[in-house]
């Protein structure tokens, strides 16, 4: 599921967090930083796709291929996804018209895209799943494969009829099953996403089926049974990626729930299983910061970084290194900014559409123009409580609080609890000289999620110790 960034640079003033316009001097900088960042950014991605190697029908075979068993789909997770690829990759120089192979290969891709944040995999996992057709007209691994794909560029309206064409020729696609409720959830169609879960759980329950039930339960306010649902899946999983992956997804819950002690008890459970599990190390990091223990988190958002440099943990570990408020910190907050711009360009060469982390990182860290176009880009194509609290934020940042306030106002209507949507509707109210609401919301945002963001949380508190101290 796609979740928004944090928060991003000190917009103007007037915002959250405003430190003044930027200067050209500052521009400049940004500039020759992104630059340099790009650089790398490519660098990583271009040996990253060499080292892979290109799956051509003509190449001579370099290795045994594997058999069925060993490129099945299941194999393809956690540690032994690049084992995996390279079996697939000789299987396939071996035995070019296997559909399913090519099929599997495609998931692979986008996994492995996702899991290291290289962008540059989607077009190969589009050309892999394009052979399977090739090979298998309409078939309906190559179709879940599409899905997924689709979702993984954010383009949820393709995710969502490549689903419904795979799941019209084999109803019980794990994978379309999947892809269906996360594009309708990522479209805003709340109601519908929660009929597919339920049709998905009769279906083909499973730790896949049941992560997404919870997750549309959350949405709509039901965090217990959100909460049921993953400790049943996780009581339930036996390989080490499932339970990495569900004892993660449990972490997260009591993050967003203010529990940090619970959280890192979760994150322990997962990193026990996979002890090089990304979101693991991710979540752990942000309650360790939550918690209190700074350097721990910088230590591990540095490595998470290092390995995969995604938009959520680059402006985690930017907001942390500038709430030291170090010159040297700032600067290196400055250089975590700007690579998420140079991820953002390299996203978009992928095929990917990243206009909402664009928002939100922009609203905060970057050119306040520049996050309004991307909302509003992101708002035209989904209407989710994600897009409404970019949007709203995004219009905050550039001084119009009175159209920002319906949209923040949509994201909490849900029932959905977060509290960096509470403290965006809080400071917009402020704003809108609504005090009275205002209060209500920071004091929301506060309780149930006193960590939520190194620098939001502090401007939260400033904002509501000054409302409080209003005649």
């Amino acid at each position: 599921m796609n979740r928004p960034l944090n928060d991003g640079e000190r917009p103007a003033s007037g915002s959250a967090a405003g430190t003044g316009h930027t200067t050209d001097a500052g521009r400049r900088g940004r500039t020759a930083r992104l630059a340099g960042c790009a650089l790398l950014l490519a660098v990583a991605a271009t040996a990253g796709a060499a080292a892979a190697g290109s799956v051509r029908e003509d190449r001579a075979a370099a290795a045994a291929p594997a058999s069925a068993a060993a490129v099945s789909p299941a194999s393809l997770t956690g540690g032994d996804l690049g084992a995996g690829i390279a079996s697939l990759q000789a299987h396939l120089r071996a035995q070019p018209r296997d559909s399913g192979g090519w099929a599997t290969l495609g998931l692979a891709y986008v996994e492995q895209a996702r899991t290291s944040g290289d962008p540059s995999r989607y077009p190969q996992a589009g050309q892999a799943l394009r052979r399977s057709l090739e090979q298998a007209p309409g078939n309906d691994q190559a179709l879940a494969g599409r899905a997924a794909l689709a979702a993984a560029r954010h383009d949820f309206r393709g995710a969502l009829t490549y689903a419904d064409q795979a799941l019209a020729r084999n109803p019980y696609s794990e994978r379309a099953l999947c892809s269906r409720i996360d594009a309708l959830v990522e479209l805003g169609r709340y109601d519908e996403a929660s009929e597919a879960a339920d049709t998905a759980d009769g279906r083909r329950p499973g730790i896949p089926v049941f992560t997404r039930y919870a997750y549309v339960r959350e949405l709509r306010g039901d965090t217990t049974t959100a909460r049921r649902v993953l400790e049943r899946a996780l009581a339930s999983a036996a390989a080490p990626g499932d339970v990495a992956y569900v004892a993660t997804q449990l972490g997260r819950l009591a993050w967003d729930r203010g529990e940090y002690r619970t959280a890192l008890r979760h994150y322990a459970r997962a990193l026990a299983a996979d002890d090089a599990y990304l979101p693991a190390l991710e979540g752990r990091a942000r309650a360790q910061a939550a918690g209190g223990d700074r350097a721990a988190a910088i230590e591990g958002l540095e490595r998470v970084v290092a390995r995969a440099p995604l938009p959520g943990p680059l402006v985690a570990l930017g907001e942390l290194y500038e709430a030291r408020g170090a010159e040297g910190d700032r600067a290196r907050a400055r250089d975590q900014y700007a690579l998420v711009d140079a991820w953002t360009a390299l996203a978009r060469a992928g095929g990917v559409d990243p206009d909402l982390d664009t928002a939100l990182a922009a609203a905060d860290h970057g050119e306040k123009a520049a996050a309004l176009r991307a909302a509003r880009a992101e708002w035209a194509r989904r209407r989710t409580v994600h897009t409404a609290d970019a949007l709203a934020w995004a219009l905050h940042v550039d001084g119009r609080d009175d159209e920002a306030l319906p949209y923040a106002r949509r994201a909490t209507a849900t029932g959905y609890r977060n509290a960096a949507f509470l403290y965006h509707r809080g400071m917009i109210e402020r704003a809108a000289g609504h005090a009275s609401d205002a209060r209500v919301h920071l004091r929301a945002a506060l309780e149930l999620n006193p960590g939520f963001s190194p620098l939001g949380a502090r401007e939260a508190r400033t904002a509501l110790k000054d409302l409080e101290a209003a005649p």
